[in-house]
């Protein structure tokens, strides 16, 4: 899965020039929480979220009077707030890597950048949270099986076998393991709607013949 999938390429961008109420005002305006900040060739040269306008602005306790708080709001550039040089991610990166990358830092989101350090798309938490659904396929509905295998060649090949056999359809396959030497790895699988009955059947058979069976996950009910 690559960035350039799942990027958002309509990007809302400001200057270093641009005032910090004006940004703050943006934000609001079009419900998003951080802003790319370009120079006149579209580079990035910064980000600003709305963390960063809120700790920048005066606290409800100061003394200033309002005309002077207006004053100092106006006066106050984006350049003297922004989070210079931030880390980008380009294109051709792989959507996991970079939400690796935002875990480890906190950020919400990162600028996307060409080889030229242009920008052309940005993604966010919003965009990771869509790649998750898709790939897990839950709106599709249906049950997900999980089992506790061996990390060995062809032991999930005998669970997929199984559930084949018993008419079951798979929608998604997603593995998860805590180390690369780990004995063991979780396979999560997804299988597409059918009647409970057809349910209760198959997950007492699976029960029965994989004692790493650990659980499986009711139907989504949407609201």
């Amino acid at each position: 899965m690559l960035v350039q999938e799942w990027m958002t390429k309509e990007v809302l961008t400001i200057t270093p020039e641009t005032s910090m109420m004006k940004a703050s005002r943006l934000m609001k305006d079009k419900k998003i929480r951080r802003l790319p900040v370009v120079d006149e060739e579209m580079r990035v040269i910064g980000i600003v979220s709305d963390r960063d306008i809120k700790d920048a602005s005066p606290s409800k306790a100061t003394t200033l009077d309002m005309h002077e708080l207006y004053y100092l709001l106006s006066e106050l550039k984006i350049k003297d707030i922004m989070t210079r040089s931030p880390i980008c991610a380009e294109a051709d990166d792989s959507v996991e890597g970079v939400a690796l990358v935002m875990m480890e830092h906190g950020f919400g989101g990162m600028p996307v950048v060409d080889k030229a350090q242009k920008l052309i798309g940005i993604i966010t938490e919003s965009d990771i949270f869509r790649v998750l659904v898709s790939i897990t396929g839950v709106s599709c509905g249906g049950i997900q099986m999980a089992f506790e295998l061996p990390s060995e060649r062809g032991t999930m090949r005998q669970v997929l076998d199984a559930l084949r056999e018993r008419k079951a359809s798979i929608i998604s396959v997603l593995t998860s393991q805590e180390s690369e030497d780990a004995p063991t790895r979780r396979v999560y699988i997804r299988l597409r709607p059918m009647p409970e009955e057809q349910y209760a059947a198959l997950i007492e058979a699976m029960r029965a013949e994989f004692p790493a069976f650990l659980y499986w996950e009711k139907p989504l009910r949407k609201q």
